[in-house]
């Protein structure tokens, strides 16, 4: 076996020495900047190819590279030129950087390094802007994506043009020094992460700003996940960036800029109820990287979301790998029944269906016809390990109009495009689910954003001074959650003065209620901020554009791809039709001899090894996703190990009934560690025994099990619900009975009954 990833005829590794990494936060904006090291230990001229990931919406926006004095900057470029201009100058004996995204993919990037002398060192200078999205428990997350998982091939798709040679996540052969300055209005309050970090330090009285570093030492073997925690953090804002000096007025860069973060509240009473209707479809990835853990949580919370829908509405579940299934033919009516059969499929679920092909299931969905008045919410759980991640998010904006999408990111190096773009082209919300997080919290508040009812017609009004006025630079809103950020942004054009106030309200509909929400702002603009927001603004329409040329045709793309490349040329920030291109034009000797092509590797997180890939046969790089399947073997039932012992919440929860009750028998009092006689002898007289049994489960849930509430909150309300239509007699005297029984002194107000 070889082992894959960049080896030399020494079998020594590659020359990447280190990567350090500055981050500065400000507010929810994020502006990285890496240095990678370089170092040509051969007798020969070299050229090294990096492969690797980056956030999928980040704007790439500076990009140079430093040869002993000498440092180059590189320009965007339209990607062609920017090649032809790379192989020219390694013809010529020149040296010569050049960094682009994937044509499938915008979160991977390739960094060939053009012609190192023997001995020589490099330092590449990459910069970008990203923002950090919000998460379950308000934190604000940032990624450093380290694994590049090798991304699945559908059967009979063309070659994608990025080869990833990966070794061993132990075997990276290069180090990471990475550090963060926050600062926000609002007081950091705590700043967590996947990897040891050195304390929190704070740079002044009122907290506002701090820094943190990663212990030192520490090998780029793993995402580096940061999640950072404001106090009152949903506070909506506007920052107004001035443009950029050298810019003409009118352009983009030129103008101001405005970013709006918005939080919308909405009232109590409509939060509070929860939609008793819908079609809920849950697509689960089986490809073998799901196996273990991953596959064992995804049944667990297939288990909770089945069993707090609501009663009247519609379900199906789809799992894929190299092919798909469904368990039923088409979305069934969600009844005991139907759920049982579910469920009964569902521990049957293994991670055993070979690649992962998303393109396939999705279109079955979609082309099955919606069930009126239930309105479908899909949900998709995916290791994200997906080659074709423009087409599949094509297909769901192709049919946005029909459903919200919710999907999940699961483990490290999912695949930030494909789980944000899901989401955000599904008017949904997307989860990222690291392997040491618990899947189902995150899986069930997004269950709850589902069962909100749905804001209709969004729209966003501006009043501004005379002589300013605004073009929207994001696509319209199509979704808004409580409490859930939307961001905005639009270039001002014209003069106002100083104390100049800005005005936006955002209007909707809620369950049939005009609702609004209203931020006033400060026209003044900051100065020498960097430009994160023009860059940010400039990535959003960028991306917009390229979604519309994948929907264009004949001329009418040709017109679109030609507004992109402009767009990034103009603001310096790349696009999937835009490189960057370096080439050290000093007077430097002319290298002589052939180039040896070296494939730096990028971590991954499996076990096994894959032949080394043939790279190229010329200068341009052509970039090749290596597909991944786990072999299949047969097991036989006796080799199997015995299934553990299932934890107590999930076993409580499993003998739930659809329609939101516990019937009282042998299972149910082991569940809630008593006896049957013990629990049927405490039973006031007058109560029937399905009404016992479900006062109990909710006692003990609220008993024991308090931390973990948001998985179970919304089929406990389904109890609530069932409980109160029985108009049972002598609840109270019930649930005094039941906190004798199992020892708690749980209030009847606090069960909600």
């Amino acid at each position: 076996m070889n082992c894959c990833g960049l080896l030399n005829a020494e079998k020594e590794p590659v020359p990447l020495k280190s990567v350090e990494v500055e981050l500065e936060v400000r507010d929810h904006v994020a502006t990285v900047v890496s240095t990678l090291n370089y170092e040509n230990k051969e007798d020969k001229p070299l050229e090294a190819v990096f492969v690797f990931p980056l956030p999928g919406d980040a704007a790439v926006c500076h990009f140079s590279a430093k040869i002993g004095q000498t440092e180059i900057v590189a320009e965007v470029k339209e990607k062609q030129k920017a090649r032809e201009e790379y192989d020219d100058a390694l013809s010529s004996g020149q040296q010569a950087f050049l960094l682009e995204e994937s044509d499938q993919s915008p979160d991977i990037f390739s960094l060939s390094v053009g012609s190192l002398r023997p001995g020589e060192s490099a330092s590449i200078r990459l910069e970008y802007v990203t923002e950090l999205a919000v998460q379950a428990d308000e934190g604000l997350r940032f990624c450093l994506p380290a694994v590049l998982n090798p991304r699945y091939q559908p059967r009979g798709s063309e070659d994608v043009c990025i080869q990833v040679t990966s070794v061993p996540a132990s075997l990276v052969p290069y180090s990471l020094s990475f550090s963060a300055r926050v600062s926000s209005p609002r007081p950091v309050s705590k700043v967590e992460s996947n990897c040891p970090l050195d304390a929190l330090q704070y740079l002044n009285t009122e907290q506002t700003q701090a820094t943190v570093k990663l212990v030192g030492g520490h090998k780029f073997d793993r995402d580096v996940e940061l999640l950072i925690y404001y106090k009152d953090a949903h506070q909506p804002t506007a920052v107004v960036e001035a443009g950029q000096a050298s810019a003409k007025p009118g352009s983009l860069m030129g103008d101001p800029v405005v970013m709006l973060s918005l939080y919308p509240e909405f009232p109590q009473a409509v939060m509070s109820s929860v939609a008793s209707c819908g079609e809920f479809v849950f697509l689960l990835d089986r490809s073998g990287s799901m196996d273990g853990s991953r596959i064992k949580s995804a049944r667990e919370t297939l288990l909770l979301l089945l069993k707090s829908l609501p009663m009247g509405c519609y379900f199906n579940i789809y799992s894929f790998g190299s092919s798909y299934e469904h368990i039923f033919p088409k979305s069934v009516e969600y009844s005991q029944k139907t759920m049982e059969e579910a469920l009964k499929k569902i521990e049957e679920m293994g991670a055993d269906l070979g690649g992962t092909e998303i393109l396939e299931p999705l279109k079955h969905i979609y082309s099955q016809p919606c069930i009126p008045s239930q309105p479908r919410q899909l949900f998709v759980f995916t290791d994200g390990d997906v080659g074709n991640t423009k087409e599949v998010i094509h297909l769901v904006r192709k049919n946005s109009g029909s459903h919200r999408c919710f999907s999940f990111g699961i483990g490290e190096g999912a695949s930030s495009a494909l789980i944000n773009g899901l989401a955000k082209e599904g008017g949904g919300h997307a989860q990222f689910i690291t392997d040491t997080d618990r899947m189902q919290p995150k899986v069930m508040q997004s269950l709850r954003f589902a069962l909100q009812p749905a804001v209709m017609d969004i729209s966003v009004k501006w009043d501004l001074p005379k002589g300013v006025s605004v073009t929207a630079l994001s696509p319209p809103i199509t979704a808004l959650f409580q409490g859930q950020r939307s961001l905005v942004y639009a270039q001002l054009t014209g003069q106002s003065s100083e104390a100049a106030e800005g005005c936006v309200t955002v209007k909707y509909s809620l369950a049939g209620h005009p609702s609004q929400n209203q931020l006033h702002f400060s026209l003044k603009p900051a100065e020498d901020t960097g430009l994160p927001v023009h860059r940010l603004a400039a990535r959003t329409l960028i991306g917009s554009l390229e979604m519309e040329e994948r929907e264009s045709r004949g001329e009418q793309e040709e017109g679109v791809k030609k507004k992109v490349v402009e767009l990034s040329v103009q603001s310096g920030v790349s696009s999937a039709f835009t490189a960057f291109i370096a080439v050290n034009k000093g007077d430097g000797e002319v290298l002589q001899g052939p180039l040896v092509v070296r494939n730096v590797p990028t971590p991954r997180m499996m076990a096994c090894c894959m032949p080394m890939p043939q790279y190229r046969k010329s200068f341009s790089p052509v970039v090749q996703l290596n597909s991944y399947r786990r072999p299949q073997s047969k097991v036989s039932e006796s080799s199997l190990p015995k299934q553990p012992p299932r934890d107590p919440l999930l076993q409580l929860v499993s003998l739930q009934k659809a329609s939101g009750c516990w019937v009282l028998d042998p299972a149910l009092a082991a569940a809630l560690g008593k006896t049957s006689r013990k629990v049927e002898k405490s039973k006031p007289a007058s109560v029937n025994q399905e009404v016992w049994g479900t006062i109990l489960a909710l006692i003990w849930l609220h008993g024991f099990k308090m931390d973990a509430q948001e998985e179970w909150e919304l089929l406990a309300m389904k109890a609530v619900s069932w409980l109160r239509a029985q108009n049972a007699p002598c609840v109270t005297e019930c649930v005094e009975a039941g906190n004798a029984l199992l020892g708690f002194n749980v209030q009847k107000d606090a069960l909600g009954i």
